[in-house]
């Protein structure tokens, strides 16, 4: 048998599912002891102690029934129920006719029906009227008995005891438990806000601290750590050399061409331009994570920026709904970069494209739509991979790239959080690229 249902009602949140776990077996402890004091020791003390004294109250009606008079019968009371500190009235002048006892009375749950089969002719047992007696009315010959005894002498005194100590003393242990674990689970909270902040871009002061365990994975976290960024700076030291290197080169072969009018030069200016876009690419890839830190930016405004950007190339951008946002923390030129490079495929393999903005509780989604032949579904995961080219699905003859638009894209919204989704235009029939970005 699974309990997989079990985990829609499990708290997500390590500190909940720490206080879960302490307090679930103190609640099951309590309620086990609860009933086993309750129905094994409080219930049969309770019924015990009402039986014998039922024998004694049974004695005395017997006294006053065996009386030839009523003289006689209170002469024998006097004599008997004061040694069994009992006090009578015979008869009595206001007798009780029901029995009545407070909701929460739990001992009197059980001494009113024990009295009542083991008494005789009984008219009612009063425990309200005075909660620390127990008044009740016995029909006899002579006329009622009224009798009355203290109460502790049929259940304990205050039985509630047991179970209040234990209950706080129980919450006490809780409690100092909890403070224990709470040192305990702090390192691993802490490490797990400075892993989810190197997955968004940003390197943050972490320690490794709390028991030996969570220390060799906060020192294997630190090493990871190091290795990626490590990687990165050498990433971007190979291609900023490499690109840097080359420039110098291409400068002087678009000078050469520059002083050349022959019409052959043509085509080999248009290499040379976009040989320099292709550096220039290899460039931000090279500095992608690196340009920026978070600051408050509006996203409409980055937008906007975007398609005014390509307006003045002469490109047609239609503008969809953009929800009022505001200002958010954002890396602003990341963002700008990936939503340029979003537009730019869109515009190199269509004719127009369409933005918007969308906001949500969690997160904000930049959408860019073209009219091109877009990306069959197989093979969106791959274009967005660095240095892939799809030119079999997309139009060649727009112009060509070297497979890093998407790849920038993607990896700029996983700085914030977020992802990058390829779809189907619904509006212009070509590729919908979704950037969201995590609130």
């Amino acid at each position: 048998m699974t309990f997989r249902w079990l985990k829609r009602y499990v708290p997500r949140s390590l500190y909940l599912r720490a206080a879960l776990i302490l307090v679930l077996p103190v609640v099951v402890l309590q309620t086990v002891l609860s009933v086993v004091f309750v129905q094994r020791l409080f219930e049969d003390v309770t019924a015990q102690m009402t039986g014998n004294l039922a024998v004694e109250l049974g004695y005395l009606r017997d006294l006053v029934e065996e009386a030839p008079n009523l003289e006689v019968a209170q002469y024998w009371l006097a004599a008997t129920a004061d040694e069994l500190r009992i006090d009578w009235a015979l008869p009595d002048p206001a007798p009780v006719e029901q029995s009545r006892r407070v909701a929460w009375d739990l001992s009197g749950r059980l001494v009113i029906p024990t009295l009542e089969e083991a008494l005789a002719g009984l008219g009612g047992v009063d425990l309200m009227a005075d909660k620390k007696l127990v008044d009740l009315t016995i029909a006899t010959s002579k006329g009622p008995l009224g009798l009355s005894f203290d109460r502790d002498r049929v259940s304990a005194e205050n039985p509630h005891q047991l179970l209040v100590i234990t209950f706080l003393t129980a919450m006490l242990m809780t409690g100092v438990a909890y403070l224990f674990l709470r040192n305990q689970l702090r390192p691993i909270k802490r490490m797990a806000e400075a892993a989810t902040a190197f997955g968004r871009g940003r390197s943050v002061p972490y320690r490794p601290s709390g028991a030996t365990e969570v220390r060799e994975a906060g020192a294997a976290f630190l090493d990871m750590r190091h290795r990626i960024e490590r990687q990165i700076e050498q990433r971007t030291t190979m291609l900023s050399g490499i690109s840097h290197d080359l420039r110098t080169p291409l400068t002087r072969l678009n000078l050469g061409l520059a002083m050349i009018d022959d019409a052959e030069a043509g085509p080999m200016r248009a290499d040379v331009d976009e040989m320099r876009r292709m550096l220039d690419a290899f460039l931000d890839f090279a500095r992608d994570g690196a340009l920026d830190e978070p600051e408050p930016a509006d996203p409409a405004a980055i937008l906007r920026d975007a398609a005014e950007k390509a307006r003045r190339g002469g490109a047609t951008v239609e503008m969809g709904v953009i929800d009022p946002i505001g200002s958010m923390p954002l890396r602003p030129l990341a963002v700008s970069r990936a939503v340029e490079n979003l537009v730019s495929n869109a515009l190199r393999h269509g004719g127009r494209c369409a933005l918007s903005l969308a906001a949500l509780d969690s997160a904000v989604i930049f959408t860019v739509e073209d009219d091109g032949p877009g990306i069959p579904e197989p093979q969106r995961e791959e274009a967005m991979r660095a240095f892939t080219r799809l030119d079999h699905a997309r139009n060649q003859d727009a112009g060509g790239g070297v497979g890093l638009g998407l790849s920038i894209a993607r990896d700029v919204a996983r700085q914030h959080g977020g992802t990058l989704r390829l779809g189907s235009s619904e509006r212009l029939g070509g590729l919908r690229a979704d950037l969201v970005l995590a609130r």
